[in-house]
């Protein structure tokens, strides 16, 4: 693999760079995801890349892509990871958009292509439900055929930002005598359908991001449906090859370890020596700078791959080392600063407050954050069924 770039490369990451310093809307800086104020802020950064053509690296061009090559996408991840702009919200760019540029029949591209593109049209993703979240395919929520609709009864969980969303993409049973696997259906539901509710979950850092969804008699035209009846599982698949792949967060983790390098350089150990010289603490950066480069080569392998069509056994791999990166980097924060870890500060990035908040800048949010990141090894399908995957599809176990 050659990582060298050239010339025509090292302009695109230049002109990346001054696009980012100039279009970075001036509300999100230094603003974390759960300091946004309502959907216009989730919004602001996707509508900027929107409108420099810019918002779906990964599309074909045809439906609105940008045409860039595997390299290019990987400059482009990288830069918005060091200037630590906002991360687009993956459902629609990144889940069903490829589902329905693949998948869908001319009519439902015409329809949701470019409002997913231009962010007019926000998406939620239906899959989980209440004992059915990696074992996805024991879903309950079912879907019956009366003439032109089907008429939806069930419920979904863990639905993130379902409270702005103007649709959901559900995987629902239409055939109940069907194996688990093969009764299944893709559909697509419109949020302000007579029967939807979404009620809040609070998650551990006190943030309202997931919410429940409830499907009361939902009438749903046929015409949403994705591909074929009972199908749906082939398309839940490819979609899920796309969100684990995205879930990695290779880049960002980078910029992590960068910030936790400084704050190791300003903290002290127990005996007043600098942290980031202990060589304990020292040891355990080195260990995740290691594990992250090896991750970042096993990206760009399936970048490659992704370039001449679809997400192998990689995605799975992606997710696990990913998601456990993330999570050991929130672990040896806390570890660092210590007792300023402990105080739960909700408040700490409100600037209206008036409430005293302990310890340094860095360390405000870290238990937030801490309490955030055990999630990432559970959702997009848990770390544990990921192995089950490679088991069977890399080993033949």
């Amino acid at each position: 693999m050659n990582l060298d770039l050239n010339p025509t490369d090292e302009a695109f990451r230049k002109e990346v760079r001054a696009f980012i310093a100039g279009a970075m809307p001036k509300q999100l800086k230094g603003k974390s995801r759960r300091e946004y104020e309502g959907k216009s802020d989730f919004l602001a950064w996707h509508k900027a890349l929107y409108e420099k053509g810019w918002v779906a690296p990964s599309w074909p061009k045809e439906y609105g892509g940008t045409g860039w090559t595997s390299t290019q996408k990987y400059i482009f991840s990288e830069e918005c990871a060091a200037a630590d702009t906002p991360m687009t919200l993956p459902f629609g760019l990144a889940m069903v958009g490829p589902v329905i540029y693949t998948f869908g029949n001319e009519e439902q591209k015409k329809e949701h292509l470019p409002k997913i593109l231009s962010g007019e049209r926000w998406w939620c993703q239906g899959y989980s439900e209440p004992g059915s979240g990696s074992d996805l395919a024991s879903l309950k929520t079912t879907a019956v055929r009366e003439g032109d609709h089907y008429i939806v009864n069930g419920q979904k969980t863990w639905t993130t930002l379902a409270q702005y969303a103007d649709w959901i993409f559900c995987l629902v049973r239409t055939d109940a005598k069907a194996k688990q696997q093969e009764g299944i259906s893709f559909l697509l539901i419109d949020m302000k359908t007579p029967g939807v509710t979404v009620r809040p979950i609070i998650t551990m850092d006190g943030a309202h991001e997931v919410n429940e969804v409830f499907l009361d008699n939902v009438k749903v035209p046929v015409k949403n449906l994705i591909g074929k009846e009972n199908e749906g599982w082939t398309y839940a698949k490819f979609l899920l090859g796309h969100e684990r792949a995205g879930i990695a967060g290779v880049a960002r983790s980078k910029r992590g370890v960068e910030r936790l390098k400084k704050l190791a350089g300003a903290e002290q150990d127990g005996a007043g020596k600098k942290l980031i010289d202990d060589p304990l603490f020292a040891r355990h950066i080195c260990e995740l700078e290691i594990d992250l480069l090896s991750l970042e080569f096993t990206e760009l392998r399936t970048l490659a791959r992704e370039s001449k069509g679809g997400h192998g056994p990689e995605a799975s791999i992606l997710k696990i080392k990913g998601t456990d990166i993330q999570q050991r980097l929130t672990e040896l924060t806390m570890e660092a600063i210590a007792y300023y870890g402990n105080p739960y500060q909700p408040f700490a990035h409100d600037k209206m407050t008036n409430e005293y908040v302990p310890g340094p800048d860095y360390s405000h949010g870290a238990s937030q954050n801490y309490f955030l990141t055990r999630r990432t090894s559970i959702y997009g399908g848990s770390n544990e069924i990921q192995r089950n995957i490679i088991a069977k599809m890399v080993l033949g176990l």
